[in-house]
């Protein structure tokens, strides 16, 4: 249903859902009334944001979120639930408007053009509800018609590949295949900007890695993608840059290469002398020293600050090194400089056992440090 208060009132389609609870729909909402000479900039970033701030009540859900994804780049957006990832995506969507701050897509203003910016962009929520009655296919070409319509071809491509039967009733589906109808809807379309939340949850890992292939395809063909994901190796996979928002604020922001830089690697070194352990130990820039007996040999587990790596290297040239590897932080480590110790292992969760938990991701640390110390997993 339509109103009009003031304002033209206009369908505006919106595909709606994620974790915080709402649906995969069509929704008539207000347009609102433009200002005199308002027009939709035609070029811009695909989503720029700028000290974005909104609150509910005493509760801050963003507070000065900056945030922005180029064409042909893949954005990881990362943060545990309630920190401000549904709220963000929400207000590029057009469904909340912000308190202050500055959110824009493509140049327009995703409140007041949200008409038109739904044209250009795809959006998959992470809990795809669909309506029961409709197939799978009919589902499909109904959320495709919102952006012009699919490509044939496409569709029948990615209904092969997502192993999708789209003559069954949508009440019929599982969990994963309804999430496939949406990421079939969105794939076959030409959109510009893929706004994907938790994308992949009831998928299989067959499933999965169609799903990046896709990604990284229509990385190529220079649209642009922002994916929020609780598999964080999913995440570092396929994105070009990662931003980790704690509290409402990006904690971190970067390219995977330059967040690697500022941390700590580790390192594994093995050693006929036992005298290389006290070398070692009193370097700039080691933390966290452990070392076994391996045999003959003693092995010596570390973390380095990675600025002082050429010291670790001039100082085992001079040593009986017989083995020497250096491991970068994977982004489960980087995450967890954030959260770990303050975060429940309730508070990331997926549909397939504590995987994506930051309780699972702390275990998953802990078991493959114990496993280096062990000479079991020294790459």
């Amino acid at each position: 249903m339509s109103r009009a208060l003031g304002g033209k009132a206009e369908t505006r389609h919106t595909l709606i859902g994620g974790r915080a609870g709402c649906c995969l729909r069509l929704e008539s909402v207000l347009t609102p009334p433009k200002t005199e000479g308002t027009t939709m900039a035609p070029q811009g970033a695909p989503i720029e944001i700028h000290g974005l701030s909104k609150a509910f009540g005493s509760t801050q859900a963003l507070d000065g979120l900056d945030l922005v994804v180029q064409p042909g780049e893949v954005a990881g957006f990362l943060g545990p639930n309630g920190a401000g990832k549904s709220t963000t995506i929400r207000v590029l969507l057009g469904l909340l408007k912000a308190d202050s701050g500055t959110a824009s897509l493509f140049g327009g203003d995703p409140w007041a053009d949200a008409v038109a910016l739904h044209q250009r962009l795809a959006y998959v929520p992470g809990d795809v509800s669909l309506w029961p009655n409709l197939t799978g296919g009919e589902a499909i070409d109904l959320l495709a018609r919102l952006r012009g319509g699919a490509n044939p071809v496409r569709k029948a491509e990615l209904l092969e590949r997502f192993d999708l039967d789209p003559s069954k009733k949508a009440r019929t589906y599982s969990k994963g295949n309804r999430q496939k109808v949406a990421l079939v809807a969105a794939f076959a379309s030409d959109a510009e900007l893929y706004i994907l939340d938790e994308p992949t949850s009831g998928l299989d890992p067959l499933m999965e890695s169609v799903f990046t292939g896709y990604v990284r395809e229509v990385k190529e063909q220079g649209r642009a993608v922002l994916l929020s994901s609780h598999i964080l190796s999913e995440v570092e996979k396929v994105c070009d840059t990662v931003t980790i928002i704690r509290n409402g604020k990006a904690v971190e922001s970067g390219t995977l290469a330059s967040m690697r830089h500022l941390t700590r690697s580790s390192v594994t070194l093995v050693a006929q002398s036992p005298e290389v352990v006290s070398t070692m130990a009193g370097l700039a820039g080691v933390h966290d020293v452990d070392a076994q007996p391996s045999g003959p040999d003693t092995r010596m587990t570390f973390d380095v600050d990675n600025d002082d790596l050429p010291g670790i290297l001039a100082a085992a040239g001079s040593a009986k090194v017989t083995g020497f590897t250096v491991q970068p932080p994977s982004l489960e480590e980087l995450f967890m400089r954030h959260y770990g110790d303050d975060v429940s292992a309730t508070a990331i969760s997926d549909d397939d056992g504590d995987g994506g938990t930051a309780g699972g991701v702390r275990s998953r640390l802990a078991g493959r440090r114990a496993r280096r110390h062990q000479g079991g997993d020294a790459a």
